[in-house]
Formats: structure tokens, sequence, C-alpha cells
């Protein structure tokens, strides 16, 4: 029995991850389309042999669906999820996955209620590189992690997103915030997997200096520190306007690991004995050609559904993610150090 499946927004993630992936695995059938500008609704629906929507309330009222992805701007993904999880669909949700902590408790406790899965679309935590990485830290191989840098910038979402510069990326009351919610709260996530503990305190500098006509931020670079007490940085960029930067460096007691930091080898591991050993794991995913196709979201969330298991990105670690987000505002406009515990901008 195929899993019933409706896609709520039309735009290039839906376009270029969701869609594609729903539609190759065997146990899914898209029922469902919905975007408000129809044309493009009617373009995917056509496609993907699904029926079109211009309103999603519509869509949930009138087609029985397992589940749904949520592939809206920032500010309606936590509205849309609750009312998808409050007409009994399990839900995908992508990332940031709210606006606030708040929205994201009433997303998992919507979740709750209705008994339903909630996932986010945090998929970093799939690519191969970060899986190995993760394992060589777990099995203690690395020892003791001191410190980390990491970055994620490209030129920004104009090139990306179907309405190029007119997004909604560049709108703060549609985006709520630019290059740390589309790139930087995926790498606070990464960071969350890899090291296997929360950030406890965090510092930012913010700024708009990249893009014109804009009122969100396109550069953002954060001091982070863990519970351990490892320290390093962050840095979320839409000004890196001649190569996508997706790399990841952990230095630790026994080794420096190197993720994406290299053309040919996915992750370098430099031990402390001169030993260096160099794994080939597939180009992470991008926009670009050549970059690995498959996130895996789709196929972990089919998971989930269909084993009756927890995802592997529930609501409450979306939560997480965004609430070191959260700090970071903070922080650039308090100028103070946020304890994560202690947010205000809650």
């Amino acid at each position: 029995m195929s899993l019933k499946v409706a896609v709520i927004g039309c735009g290039s993630i839906a376009r270029h991850r969701h869609l594609i992936e729903y539609d190759v695995h065997t146990g899914v059938e898209i029922i469902a389309v919905c975007d408000i500008v129809e044309m493009r609704a009617n373009e995917m629906a056509v496609k993907y042999n699904a029926k079109a929507y211009t309103s999603y309330q519509e869509l949930l009222e009138i087609e029985n669906v397992d589940a749904v992805s949520i592939c809206l701007p920032n500010a309606l993904h936590a509205p849309v999820s609750i009312a998808a999880l409050n007409s009994g669909c399990h839900v995908l949700c992508e990332k940031p996955m709210a606006t606030s902590s708040e929205e994201a408790d009433q997303m998992i406790e919507a979740a709750k209620k209705n008994k339903k899965k909630l996932m986010i679309a945090h998929n970093q935590r799939f690519v191969p590189s970060h899986v190995k990485a993760r394992q060589l830290i777990e099995n203690g191989e690395v020892g003791k992690i001191y410190s980390f840098r990491t970055a994620f910038g490209h030129g920004g979402p104009e090139s990306w997103s179907i309405d190029g510069k007119d997004s909604w990326f560049f709108k703060k009351d549609q985006a709520f915030i630019g290059a740390m919610g589309d790139l930087g709260v995926h790498k606070a996530d990464l960071l969350r997997y890899l090291l296997g503990e929360e950030f406890v305190e965090v510092a930012s500098f913010v700024e708009t200096s990249a893009k014109e006509n804009t009122d969100v931020d396109d550069n953002a670079v954060f001091i982070l520190k863990t519970e351990s007490g490892a320290i390093g940085t962050l840095a979320a960029s839409w000004s890196y306007t001649a190569k996508e930067d997706n790399s990841t460096i952990i230095y630790g007691e026994n080794a420096i690991l190197r993720l994406e930091d290299d053309p040919n080898y996915s992750l370098i591991v430099q031990y402390k004995n001169g030993e260096v050993v160099r794994y080939e794991l597939g180009q992470i995913q991008s926009n670009n050609e050549g970059g690995q196709k498959n996130s895996h979201v789709i196929e972990k969330f089919v998971q989930a559904i269909v084993n009756d298991t927890t995802p592997l990105i529930s609501g409450e670690e979306g939560k997480k993610s965004l609430e070191v987000i959260l700090a970071a505002i903070e922080s650039n406009d308090t100028k103070k150090i946020i304890k994560v515990s202690e947010l205000l901008y809650k």
C-alpha cells in the first residue's frame, strides 16, 4: 500500500528535492500539490499526475493524504504544519522549522496530540562525509573535541529561488531571517549532530552588507560553546560569489577532520601521529552540477512513518537547532554572549 502524500509550496525546494524524491520512492504516491501561484501548482500537477490546489486549507479538507511536505516561506512553516497535523497528516517541514521557540513548541504539541510524525528537513546529517565523521567522533577515534569551524555560503538565493531577486527570501515578513535561516540553521544542526552535544553559549555578529533592497541578514558569524567546553565558529553567508563553501573542520585530541574541504576527498582525517586518511564518499548535495542528488530526507521521513519510529530530525531536534539561531539574533541585538537556556527572544 502506497503512502499518499501532498506537497504544499511548488517553489525550487519542492521541485528539486521533495517532489523528485517522492516520485522515485516506490512506497509513495503524490496525490496533490499546492501553490498560491496557480500556474506553478498546475505545472507540477501535470508533471506528477496529481491534483492542483491554490489553497492548502482546501487541499487538507478534500484530499485524504497520509503525509505532507511544507515547502513554504519560513513564516508559514508553523501555521501550515500545525494545520496539517491537526488534519491527521504526518508532516515534513523545511527549515528553519519556525520563527520562534513558541511556534516550535506548538508544532511539537500538535504532532503529539494527533499522534503524527513531525520531521524537519535538515539534510546535512545524511551527507556521507558527515555520517562517517560522526562515527569517528562517537567511537573515540578523534578523542576530546577542542574546537571546530564550519561555513555555509554561496552567492545568494536569487540564483536558486524560483522568484529570483524578487524572492520571499529577501523579505523579512516572510523569511524572518536571511542567510542564518537559509544556511546557518543547517550548520547549527550539523554541528549538534557531529559533536553529540548541545551548545550552551552563543555570540554573534550579523550584517546585511552584500545584498540591496532587503531587510534580512546576508552575513553572520557565530562563536559557539558546547556543554563540554569545545568552542568554534559558524559562518553563514550570501556573499560567497565565486564558489560555494559548505565545509566543516573538527579539531580533536587525536585528529583533525576536514569535511567537504577538498575538491577530491569529501573527508580527510589528519592524525596526530602524522597519518593521513582520505575518504572518497561522494560529493555533498548542492545546487551545482555533480552534487549529491538524493538528500535522503524523504527516504528517512517515509521510513519513520512506515516503521512507526521517531524521525531522525524530530520537532524537538529542529527546535534545538533553531534556538542556536535565536540566540545569535539576541546576541547581535544586545551585544552580549547569550546562554541558550536563558533565551529572551523565544
